[in-house]
């Protein structure tokens, strides 16, 4: 093995021996050969010659290289073996590093580079390196350049908004085809107890059509897991649109309450599928500057679909009403068929080329989607190193956490009461005694749910998610406070409360527009978002199943309270779930606003970068 020679510069303070014009570096605190020296396992072929003014790099057998020993001489010059954190981190790279990069000899700038940048060495006994003259380098010009001010310029992202408000919209017909269906038994019932009704059902049957359909939707969103995974995203939201027909024609056309329950059957399943469809499939096709606007898109359109179902119901019986149902999936199978499946999916079934296709079409024809690609195809290759072939998947420590997030959520959405609100509007308005017709007051609800969930669309990529969810706990802890009041002073107190017949609509209008601010959309919304990749479609199922088994709950039992507990009680109880739901949003709910998929799977299950921890060790006096 060769042996390091260093040229000797200045006077050595220490004993030292050396030739005349070549020798051997020796301290009694350093390592004196290549065999001891730390750096000198891995760069054992290095030799380094200075003159007295200027250092000199010699070719050897293989090449110039750059000797850094003089770091390891400064360290080991500190007797105290203490060292700042910038050596601490230079030097555990450099031992980590398998070779020294080589450099050719005539390649000055490169060379002078690097030993500009090395930390100046104070102790006496380490040869002084200086630099050569080099020119300035010129400016480059790129998106990440520093400005004047020394602050680093963000790059600017190219948004091509045509594509992805396509995509958008066609899934958002989907989700109005939903929100009409939620909202039908609202009108209906009170259309079906009429003398000239076809059906009359009786109180129990009335919450049976309330609440089968959630309780199919459970169903729906345990199939829908698998289904997005196998036929994909697009094509499983497709293959709703001819049944959600069909339901409402069994509705429509139906002459006894069995009838009635299977076409309810038919559309929950099919809503089932199409929630939990709808933001995996957003979450994966929508950019992060626009994933929150456009992200809340099958929120309102849901909305929509509740306030036509409101104002329609006012004028037509539940069988005309449920002919309406059934046109509204129409130009929601149209526009299905000329937008893309995900990148995601197709990378996902060793696709390509069809994931470059659907990327492209999604960006733009003139959009640079290398980047992005490559990271979906990164952290697709990652997820396979670990198939996820068993159930126990799902429950590991590191996708344990999204998980439970999601379900938190949903359990908040659910438990706070809106689908008993949504299902039984007008009832609730008549036990009121609200002086405003029951059906007036649902289209004024209506409205406000709507301009609600747009203006939210509007803010939650200025402001983000856990702000937009603040101001809807808030709100609807405030509203469910005072309406458990008011229903308190009419049922148990001998308080006039006809003057105050307008506080249930204020306190409703209060209520839905805190729901549709931030507990409505969002929790679907972060579903899509926080789900990491390797389970998305699995875990997405068991958070839908576990919604729409609250939406069952609250929707079959809200009846019930309301006669064993009294309405003060239930919507206080209500109101105090919206503040626990409050307290998860501060302590677990993390700000997902402008993040990549990627970026923010890596941050929820706990992925680090190996070489910072490598970075921040100690290094080691001695080799071993």
């Amino acid at each position: 093995m060769e042996k390091r020679i260093i040229k000797m510069v200045g006077q050595i303070q220490e004993p030292a021996t050396s030739n005349d014009e070549e020798g051997t570096y020796q301290n009694d605190d350093s390592f004196t050969s290549s065999e001891d020296s730390l750096l000198g396992r891995h760069r054992n072929r290095t030799t380094i010659s200075a003159s007295s003014s200027t250092s000199t790099f010699i070719t050897g057998s293989t090449g110039s290289s750059i000797v850094n020993i003089h770091k390891h001489h400064d360290y080991n010059k500190c007797h105290d073996r203490r060292m700042s954190v910038t050596k601490q981190k230079e030097l555990n790279l450099l031992i980590t590093a398998p070779q020294v990069p080589e450099l050719s000899t005539g390649d000055d700038s490169l060379k002078n580079k690097v030993t500009v940048e090395e930390p100046s060495i104070q102790d006496n006994h380490v040869c002084e390196i200086k630099p050569q003259p080099q020119p300035q380098p010129q400016p480059e010009h790129r998106c990440s350049s520093k400005n004047n001010l020394g602050q680093s310029a963000a790059p600017q992202v190219q948004i091509h908004w045509g594509p992805q408000v396509m995509a958008a919209l066609s899934v958002s017909l989907g989700s109005m085809v939903v929100g009409f269906a939620s909202a039908y038994t609202s009108p209906a019932l009170v259309s079906m107890a009429e003398p000239n009704s076809t059906v009359q059902p009786d109180l129990q049957q009335k919450s049976w059509i309330g609440s089968l359909m959630p309780l199919s939707a459970l169903l729906g969103g345990i199939a829908g897991g698998p289904l997005i995974e196998t036929i994909g995203r697009k094509t499983t939201i497709l293959a709703t649109a001819l049944p959600f027909i069909v339901s409402w024609l069994l509705i429509a056309l139906a002459v006894n309450v069995p009838m009635l329950y299977a076409g309810r059957v038919v559309a929950g399943f099919c809503v089932g599928i199409v929630s939990l469809c709808f933001p995996v499939y957003l979450g994966e096709t929508l950019q992060p500057e626009v994933r929150g606007m456009l992200g809340l898109l099958p929120t309102a359109f849901g909305n929509v679909g509740i306030l036509l179902c409101y104002s329609a119901g006012k004028y037509l019986n539940w069988s005309m009403l449920a002919t309406l149902g059934a046109c509204i999936p129409v130009p929601f199978l149209v526009c299905m068929l000329f937008i893309p499946e995900t990148p995601r999916w197709y990378f996902s079934k060793a696709k390509g080329k069809c994931a470059m296709k659907s990327l492209q079409w999604l960006r733009g024809k003139d959009a640079d989607i290398s980047q992005e690609l490559k990271e979906i195809e990164n952290i697709n290759n990652e997820s396979l190193k670990s198939p996820s072939g068993s159930s126990f998947e799902l429950f590991n420590k590191s996708n344990l956490k999204p998980l439970l997030i999601s379900l938190g959520l949903m359990f908040f959405q659910q438990m706070s009461g809106i689908n008993a609100v949504v299902f039984y509007t007008v009832m609730i308005f008549k036990a009121a005694g609200s002086t405003l017709d029951g059906n007036t007051s649902t289209i004024i609800v209506g409205v406000v749910n709507f301009g609600s969930t747009f203006l939210a669309t509007i803010l939650i990529d200025r402001f983000g998610r856990k702000v937009l969810l603040y101001i809807s706990s808030v709100a609807m802890i405030i509203s469910l406070a005072v309406l458990g009041t008011f229903f308190y002073l009419k049922d148990h107190t001998d308080t006039n409360v006809t003057p105050y017949g307008w506080l249930p609509l204020v306190s409703f209008v209060i209520y839905v527009i805190g729901f549709s601010f931030g507990f409505g959309p969002i929790p679907w919304l972060m579903m899509g978002e926080i789900l990491p990749a390797k389970i998305r479609g699995s875990a997405a199922s068991i958070v839908t199943g576990f919604n729409w088994t609250c939406t069952f709950v609250v929707t079959k039992t809200f009846t019930d309270l309301i006669t064993g507990l009294g309405s003060a009680i239930t919507f206080w109880m209500f109101g105090g779930i919206c503040l626990a739901g409050l307290f998860f949003v501060i302590f677990w709910v993390p700000e997902t606003q402008g993040k990549s998929l990627e970026d923010i799977e890596k941050k929820l299950t706990g992925q680090v970068r190996r070489m910072s921890s490598i970075a921040n060790l100690r290094p080691l006096p001695m080799a071993v």
